[in-house]
């Protein structure tokens, strides 16, 4: 069986728009990601003022070094789902349409999730001006840098991996395919890791996305999730030193968002809250 890394980015993205209906998924998805994440972020660049804007560091941040190098991992974050999807396809051929039909328009409505905290409150971070490497330049002009929470980097690779899980249970495959959905999970751990290492996103921003998607409709990503998540992170030997209480920190600020979270309230209303106050609540 070819594992997940050696699926073909090409031909994935081939079959997709090969197929009517993911092709309108896959075209939808990019006009949502268009319209709530760069149109607004853009807008607010060229128009500041109309939305509040809080820096959310936090102090541990400063523990974790700036690393260019981790910026190919970082950048990996969408293909990294897509090759998901081709693993679908190459071990289940035509017959995983409909589970990345399904996937496509969640995914859809992921990021729709996530703008409804943008569109109330923006966040940033102390990104360095780096422009060593041309993948940072494209990232300084593409992204003004000012939706931090929840992370969607973290979003994304949270909710591939818990998804192919699913799909994997559903379909009877759960064991046959343990090897592959712990290499997703593998490479989820290593993508947020490297969004801390190139400054995009803080520690506050992983937390907010492990409570994002835990609310995020599907029920997909448990408490269970984000504790096994959290004690993945910053195990290489290379890791800072700092390792285990950023991990206490990340997990702790996760259940603080749960917590403060009031039975039928707005599931926004604590990433809010942090947003108008993040010190008071450090």
């Amino acid at each position: 069986m070819a594992r997940v890394a050696e699926i073909s980015l090409v031909k994935t993205v081939f079959r997709i728009y090969g197929n009517k209906q993911l092709r309108r998924a896959a075209n939808n998805l990019l006009a949502v990601i268009a319209r709530h994440f760069f149109f607004p972020q853009h807008r607010a660049a060229l128009l500041p003022g109309r939305i509040p804007v809080t820096d959310v560091d936090h102090r541990l941040d400063r523990h974790i070094p700036f690393a260019p190098g981790h910026v190919n991992t970082y950048l990996d974050f969408i293909p990294s789902w897509i090759r998901m999807t081709g693993f679908l396809f190459s071990r289940y051929g035509r017959g995983a349409i409909p589970d990345t039909l399904h996937f496509i328009t969640a995914m859809t409505r992921l990021y729709r999730f996530a703008a409804e905290v943008y569109r109330a409150h923006f966040s940033t971070t102390n990104r360095p001006r780096y422009y060593g490497k041309t993948r940072f330049v494209i990232i300084h002009l593409t992204d003004p840098h000012l939706m931090c929470i929840p992370s969607l980097h973290v979003m994304i690779v949270l909710y591939t991996w818990t998804a192919f899980r699913a799909i994997a249970a559903r379909r009877g495959d759960g064991a046959r395919l343990a090897e592959a959905v712990d290499e997703v999970f593998t490479r989820a751990c290593a993508i947020t890791e490297a969004v801390l290492y190139v400054k995009q996103h803080s520690l506050n921003c992983v937390s907010a996305a492990l409570y994002a998607i835990t609310r995020f409709p599907g029920g997909l990503f448990s408490e269970e999730d984000a504790a096994r998540f959290a004690a993945r992170l910053f195990t290489g030997p290379a890791a800072p030193k700092e390792r285990a209480e950023i991990r206490d920190y990340i997990l702790f600020r996760y259940r603080a968002f749960l917590a403060a979270a009031r039975p039928g309230a707005d599931w926004k209303e604590p990433l809010l809250a942090f947003l108008r106050e993040p010190q008071a609540q450090e």
